[in-house]
C-alpha cells in the first residue's frame, strides 16, 4: 500500500514539474522543435510530435478560455473566431516561423497562438 501511494504521489510530482516545464518554454523553443518533425502522418507516432501536439491544444484552449471570458465580460476579445476553426499545421507553423526569432524568444506559445488567431479570426472594427 505504501509503494502505492508513493508510486502516486511521484507521478503526480511529475506531472506538474512537466506542466510547469511546458507553460515556461518559449515559443522559439517551440517552433525549434515543431520545424524538426515531418509533417506527415507518421509523425504521430512520435512522441515529440504528441508532446507538442498537446502543447499545442493547450495554447488553443487557453486563447479559447481569453476569448469566451472577454465576450462573456463585453470586452473585445484577441480574436474572434467562430465556434468550431480549421488549423493546417504547414499554414500555423509557417506564421510562427515569420515572427521575428528575438520576438519568439519572449513569448510563449500561448502567445503565439493568439497572434495567428488574431492574425486568421480578426475582430470586426468598432
Amino acid at each position: 500500500m505504501r509503494t502505492i501511494i508513493i508510486v502516486i504521489a511521484t507521478a503526480s510530482i511529475l506531472a506538474i514539474a512537466h506542466r510547469a516545464a511546458a507553460q515556461t518554454r518559449t515559443l522559439d523553443t517551440f517552433v525549434t522543435e515543431a520545424n524538426r518533425v515531418p509533417l506527415n502522418p507518421t509523425s504521430a507516432l512520435r512522441s515529440d510530435a504528441r508532446r507538442l501536439m498537446r502543447e499545442a491544444n493547450t495554447a488553443f484552449t487557453n486563447v479559447g478560455e481569453e476569448v469566451r471570458t472577454a465576450r462573456a465580460a463585453g470586452r473585445t476579445p484577441p480574436a474572434c473566431p467562430g465556434e468550431r476553426i480549421s488549423v493546417n499545421a504547414r499554414q500555423l507553423l509557417s506564421f510562427l516561423n515569420a515572427i521575428p526569432v528575438e520576438r519568439r524568444r519572449h513569448m510563449s506559445p500561448t502567445d503565439g497562438i493568439r497572434a495567428w488567431m488574431a492574425d486568421r479570426y480578426p475582430c470586426p472594427a468598432g
